[in-house]
């Protein structure tokens, strides 16, 4: 196992402890890491708090750079009950990569969140832990559960 499949393992994980409370939100978990090691973690909470992404940033010391991110679905694009994910981890202005298992497949989103970061200068990676991410996720996602 790598050390990128290792970490994202872990975001895998942090996503799975949201359930149920971050629920309708899918089980979204985010690992932060800087020279190998983890900075910051965090998962999904409950509707109207923060996503995995904005909770593992708000754990960081300040100015903390040369961060790499594991997502577990693709961080949103857009601002409803709380700000756009993708938006967050382009603020802080550390976060020099990111690793998405799956895109996420609501309309609103489906790729503009990758877009966001892309036009920032961070480097993307999809795909790392899809099959597991797609089993963990797939029947919370909101296209998916038009499908169900």
């Amino acid at each position: 196992m790598s050390l990128s499949e290792y970490f994202m393992n872990l975001a895998l994980a942090e996503g799975r402890r949201a359930l149920p409370g971050c629920l309708p939100n899918p089980p979204v978990g985010c690992v932060l890491v800087k020279a190998g090691e983890v900075i910051a973690r965090g998962h999904t909470q409950p509707p109207g708090q923060p996503h995995a992404e904005a909770l593992a940033l708000s754990c960081l010391p300040p100015g903390i750079t040369g961060l790499t991110a594991y997502v577990t679905l693709e961080p949103c694009s857009f601002h409803g009950r709380t700000p756009s994910c993708a938006q967050a981890l382009v603020r802080h202005g550390g976060i020099e990569q990111v690793y998405v298992a799956i895109l996420d497949p609501d309309p609103r989103n489906a790729g503009a969140g990758v877009r966001i970061l892309l036009e920032a200068g961070i480097e993307v990676f999809i795909g790392l832990g899809a099959q597991q991410a797609q089993h963990d996720l797939g029947r919370y996602l909101l296209e998916q559960r038009h499908l169900v």
